[in-house]
């Protein structure tokens, strides 16, 4: 039987890394697709660390075991064992993997469309960076094409260590009194945040588990489940609502009002409380985190964790305890920290746990700990079914039209241009517009910023209306 090249095998896929991990079509994930991703991943590290052993983990789409089972097969022609840790959430896999010194992939699509899947890589020291994807994509490794795939036995030692994570830094008493709500859907932690959030002391209401998968954006969240958690909290008097996105490291947490907080916000507060000094947040996120005057040191990166990843290894190298986090929720603690006496080792790949426990731990309801915040507003949503490639030709528009793009939309003033990521527009008023290709699916990105929700809004709905209206039929075809 002739050998496959993994880097040939790669790019006939047409799969690509994203903003975190590789990601594209169901269809175009074959079995010997997978197989080359998981022996080039290992491939590209065996020189830096030293395993025998890798471990994997799935969300609940309905092909991620089928992907799993091709990494496990391509990966004993080099002679590595599997963990197979069954349907986890990635912060999860990801702990556990470290505290073992043993690398992991992730098979998930986290909240990107429905007939799409991907995979994310974990050194045994932590998330990839994107010299890492590089190398994983250039690293030509001969095996043998896929023939059958094998049964998988699922271990349960990574959920338990994650929630001994928690269970152990909380007393027994720390959401005692409080009401919460458990949006289960699909999530691939909906098993275990009850029990964990029981054992706590909350008093937890599951509520809505779908035996089909639904791609949550924490970013983009849709008016249906905005209006859910409002009738939820009416309904059941929480003091909260707990959720995640697909692979359960985007955090999605609503008020005692059912109001959704934004992933930065909440982010942010979680900082506050854990006394944060130094952080690595994507430039897409809420100007409060410098307004706030909280934090010694401030770094603005771009859009996916690699890159706050990337910020944390000079923040090593530095006298300063360090987090980040990103305007999707996730929270990624770079150093050891303090917590009620007890240390909280680093996890530095995104996490929807720790914010939510932080503040749901505080005595004041949550919307009063919003209200000490500076009042600045964000909004984000997407033109979805659109190709990377027409959405960079869009920004690049933008870039060339930017004062008449803003006089179609009524914001004729002075501006600042920020192009970290994508194209980010800094008005004289202080309200902010950011355009970007999603690294993750054929989406356009839009973020805005002002000193009320109701401006945010506006100024997102005038901006997606007028591209979709104007903008890109001058330029380009119809959507």
């Amino acid at each position: 039987m002739n050998k496959l090249m993994s880097s040939q095998v790669i790019t006939d896929s047409g799969i690509a890394f994203g903003t975190s991990g590789a990601r594209g079509l169901v269809n175009d994930f074959t079995p010997d697709v997978c197989a080359a991703f998981a022996i080039a991943f290992v491939k590209s590290i065996d020189n830096k660390f030293s395993f025998n052993t890798v471990a994997l983990a799935i969300d609940n789409r309905p092909n991620s075991y089928a992907m799993a089972q091709a990494c496990a097969e391509g990966l004993k022609q080099l002679n590595i064992a599997v963990i197979y840790y069954g349907v986890l959430p990635t912060p999860a896999l990801a702990y556990k993997s470290m505290q073992d010194a043993v690398p992991c992939i992730m098979i998930t699509g986290s909240h990107i469309p429905f007939d799409r899947n991907g995979l994310k890589f974990y050194r045994p020291d932590g998330e990839i960076t994107k010299e890492d994807e590089q190398a994983i994509l250039q690293n030509d490794v001969a095996f043998l094409p896929l023939s059958q795939l094998s049964a998988l036995s699922v271990s349960n030692d990574a959920e338990q260590t994650y929630i001994n994570r928690y269970a152990e830094l909380f007393s027994d008493d720390a959401l005692a009194g409080k009401k919460i709500g458990i949006y289960e859907h699909s999530s691939a932690g909906r098993d275990m945040y009850k029990s964990l959030f029981e054992c706590l002391g909350a008093d937890v209401t599951s509520l809505e588990r779908s035996d089909t998968f639904v791609p949550i954006d924490t970013e983009a969240v849709t008016d249906v489940d905005k209006q859910k958690a409002r009738d939820w909290s009416k309904t059941y008097g929480f003091d909260a609502i707990f959720s995640t996105d697909g692979d359960g490291d985007r955090p999605l947490v609503a008020d005692e009002n059912g109001e959704w907080l934004r992933g930065d916000i909440l982010g942010l507060l979680c900082s506050q409380l854990l006394n944060i000094e130094a952080l690595a947040v994507p430039v897409s996120c809420n100007t409060a985190i410098e307004l706030t005057c909280s934090f010694k040191k401030v770094i603005r990166t771009k859009i996916g964790s690699p890159y706050v990843i990337a910020e944390f290894v000079r923040l090593n190298n530095e006298d300063f305890n360090f987090a980040g986090f990103e305007a999707n929720g996730g929270y990624l603690l770079g150093s050891d920290i303090r917590i009620n006496g007890k240390t909280l080792k680093a996890l530095p790949t995104r996490d929807a746990l720790l914010p939510a426990f932080m503040l749901l731990s505080q005595k004041e309801p949550i919307s009063k700990q919003l209200e000490k915040l500076p009042q600045r507003f964000t909004a984000s949503d997407r033109l979805q079914n659109l190709a990377e490639e027409e959405s960079s030709k869009l920004v690049t528009v933008l870039k060339k039209e930017t004062s008449s793009f803003l006089a179609k939309i009524g914001y004729e003033q002075n501006y600042e241009l920020d192009t970290t990521d994508g194209l980010r527009i800094i008005l004289e008023s202080g309200d902010i517009l950011h355009f970007r290709p999603s690294g993750n699916a054929p989406e356009l990105r839009c973020y805005t910023e002002s000193d009320s929700e109701e401006k945010a809004l506006s100024l997102l709905r005038n901006a997606l209306n007028t591209i979709n209206e104007v903008v890109y039929k001058k330029s380009h075809k119809p959507i």
